[in-house]
């Protein structure tokens, strides 16, 4: 596989993915931004070693910043190794962030990182603009999403016997 496989058309290799976040929310908008990290954090994303599950964002005087992403320690660290749950920084436009904050305090609404890559050698971060899913709403997303493969599968079939 040459590097050229590992980016996808827009550039960026994907490092890590929220799975979870489509299924637990409805997305309603989508920020790339950059993230503040250290020496051995860069390394250990660069080498897959990110967790997404259970992180958030919050705007807090006038920062952005991710709670509960977890970076695991760098194996070839020293002393100087990063905590893995630490706050991280954001880094958004200030524009960005006043707007996101205005939709942010709209009861049910959260930014929810949905997946972390690389862009021309950087790491950056995608989040959603999230509203959650009542129990009903996972439901139907899982019924449609079923009602979609048997359609496929059907037209397939039809395909192979004509």
């Amino acid at each position: 596989m040459s590097i050229k496989d590992k980016f996808d058309a827009v550039g960026r290799k994907v490092v890590a993915t929220n799975r979870r976040a489509r299924h637990e929310y409805y997305v309603l908008e989508t920020i790339e931004a950059g993230i503040e990290l250290r020496g051995t954090e860069v390394k250990s994303v660069r080498a897959g070693e990110v967790s997404l599950a259970e992180s958030y964002a919050t705007i807090e005087n006038g920062q952005a910043i991710l709670h509960d992403l977890h970076i695991q320690p760098y194996r070839c660290g020293n002393v100087h190794n990063h905590e893995p749950k630490r706050p991280r920084r954001l880094l958004l436009h200030r524009r960005e962030m006043a707007r996101l904050y205005g939709q942010v305090t709209v009861k049910g609404q959260t930014l929810i990182p949905l997946d972390v890559h690389l862009r021309n050698g950087r790491v950056k971060i995608e989040l959603g603009l999230c509203r959650g899913k009542q129990m009903d709403d996972k439901r139907e997303t899982l019924r449609r999403r079923e009602a979609d493969r048997e359609a496929r599968r059907a037209i397939a079939e039809r395909h192979r016997a004509g």
